[in-house]
């Protein structure tokens, strides 16, 4: 029976967190790296996505898998930087992550080469670096399990789940310097309650990602961490869905394509990176590979 990583839906997010995305360096080499792979990954503690690039290099074919597209809307960028694949390593302890990810680096090599890592981290109780809550219309159990996770399709592929990721670089000293009321139409919300302003403009965010206002409804399970790289800092937003298409139709939505009105977040955030992943279910305790011929 399949079932998936269920570092997914495990709440709330870890206390510390590291990315890691891989190019693909040797095709030659990827039967020992994945079998390496998988020795090491449970779906709990790392969190395994596949890219596209990746998929087609193992002959396999994920429906609904494509590579993150690079959306200009009305006055934003939204910048593809599609990785071959990604780990999301979950801890308490910086060290140990640090340990682990060398671990998976060597344990990849030289098939795939470590291009990109990023340390998050839990702030608060779940919130952004601008005090806000973040995540507060997640779907909980069962709609949650409905809303990430491939629900029927071929073998290999129920339990699985797509993840959308963009690093968000903050401008946290033009957002702390506007007065409150400011700060709380950008996102839609009060910063004091964390409710939701029903006279707050168009172009708030929680009005603009608004997910059952959308047809069909776009709902996502949002699993984002705040990030600091010496005077940079932002949100590494995180999103898994059943389909990237929920994703995407909010990305849209908040780039303005759709009405000609951009989300306030840009006023004060920027996407710096995205990429879409496919992560396999698991079977057997081990990551399920089926669909990429593999295992």
């Amino acid at each position: 029976m399949s079932h998936y990583q269920p570092g997914i839906l495990a709440t709330p997010v870890p206390p510390q967190a590291r990315h890691m995305f891989f190019a693909l360096e040797s095709a030659a080499a990827l039967p020992a790296a994945l079998d390496n792979l998988m020795r090491l990954v449970d779906g709990q503690s790392a969190v395994v996505g596949f890219g596209e690039s990746l998929v087609k290099a193992l002959h396999g074919q994920i429906e609904g898998l494509r590579p993150f597209p690079a959306l200009t809307g009305v006055g934003v960028d939204n910048p593809s930087t599609q990785h071959a694949l990604w780990c999301w390593l979950h801890g308490v302890d910086r060290g140990e992550l640090l340990n682990r990810s060398n671990a998976i680096e060597a344990a990849l090599a030289p098939a795939l080469r470590l291009v990109q890592m990023n340390e998050t981290f839990r702030h608060l109780t779940g919130h952004d670096l601008t005090g806000y809550e973040d995540g507060t219309e997640n779907p909980h159990d069962e709609a949650a399990v409905a809303a990430a996770l491939v629900g029927e399709g071929a073998e290999g592929q129920v339990g699985g789940s797509f993840a959308a990721i963009q690093q968000w670089q903050h401008d946290l000293k033009g957002f702390n310097a506007m007065p409150s009321h400011e700060k709380d139409n950008i996102m839609g919300r009060r910063l004091s309650d964390n409710e939701e302003l029903d006279d707050a403009p168009i172009s708030a965010h929680v009005k603009r990602t608004a997910q059952e206002s959308f047809a069909p409804e776009a709902f996502v399970v949002r699993r984002s961490m705040p990030w600091i790289e010496g005077d940079r800092a932002g949100l590494m937003f995180l999103a898994f869905g059943f389909s990237l298409d929920a994703f995407e139709a909010q990305l849209r939505r908040m780039s303005g394509l759709e009405d000609g009105i951009t989300d306030g977040l840009y006023r004060m955030s920027r996407p710096i990176t995205g990429g879409y992943y496919w992560c396999p279910p698991l079977k057997d305790g081990r990551l399920d590979l089926r669909a990429l011929r593999v295992g």
